[in-house]
């Protein structure tokens, strides 16, 4: 999601460490877009987005601002990754996954990607020294199943509370649902272009009209 029709701004903050930070009011994908172009003095050397609280293995990456900023990113050009870590707590602890993201980040850094792929990168959660390793996978085809509870507030109005429960079709060994379910940190190589090239031919056949 990116803002259009109200105000951004943006002010500097201070947090650990000797690097200036800035908070954005808008979107990950907006912070991405103001930092370009107003906040940095030059094109950043790598993009890095997260950690994100929950996973964004899957299906799940396309309703990620974490990997939806990351892919921006990608769309000018910059190297990016999308970090996240299988737990959902706020007081989640980061620090076992540290110097796996370091040293995935130095990689990339060391070795340049393709231009237009980024990576989506979960972590399980696991102590450091349960986490098994890094695998390359695929991204898993599943889906949320899901449905509203109706419920009626005291005024009468109805309103809704999503529920469903997440159902993996994938258990093959090279998804990334099946790599975090076995202890190892996955790695996915995401592409923003979303044609179908192999249904083109198809269509254009389908779609001729005399």
């Amino acid at each position: 999601a990116i803002t259009i029709n109200s105000t951004l701004s943006y002010e500097e903050v201070h947090l650990d460490g000797p690097q200036k930070d800035f908070s954005c009011s808008g979107t990950p994908v907006d912070c991405v877009k103001m930092a370009l172009d107003k906040i940095l003095p030059r094109r950043p050397d790598i993009v890095v987005s997260g950690i994100n609280h929950g996973a964004n293995s899957s299906i799940n990456v396309i309703y990620s601002g974490t990997m939806s900023a990351a892919v921006e990113a990608g769309v000018e050009s910059l190297p990016a990754i999308g970090f996240s870590l299988l737990d959902f707590s706020w007081d989640a602890d980061f620090t076992q996954a540290k110097e796996y993201i370091q040293n995935i980040v130095k990689r990339t850094l060391e070795n340049p990607m393709p231009k237009g792929i980024v990576l989506n990168v979960n972590i399980p959660k696991l102590p450091k020294e349960e986490i098994k390793g890094v695998k390359v996978c695929k991204q898993a085809h599943a889906k949320w199943e899901e449905s509203f509870d109706e419920r009626v507030n005291p005024h009468g109005k109805k309103y809704y509370w999503l529920t469903g429960y997440f159902n993996n079709m994938d258990e093959s060994e090279d998804a990334d649902e099946t790599a975090l379910a076995n202890g190892y940190i996955s790695i996915v190589p995401v592409k923003f272009d979303l044609t179908a090239y192999e249904y083109m031919n198809t269509l254009n056949e389908v779609m001729k009209f005399d």
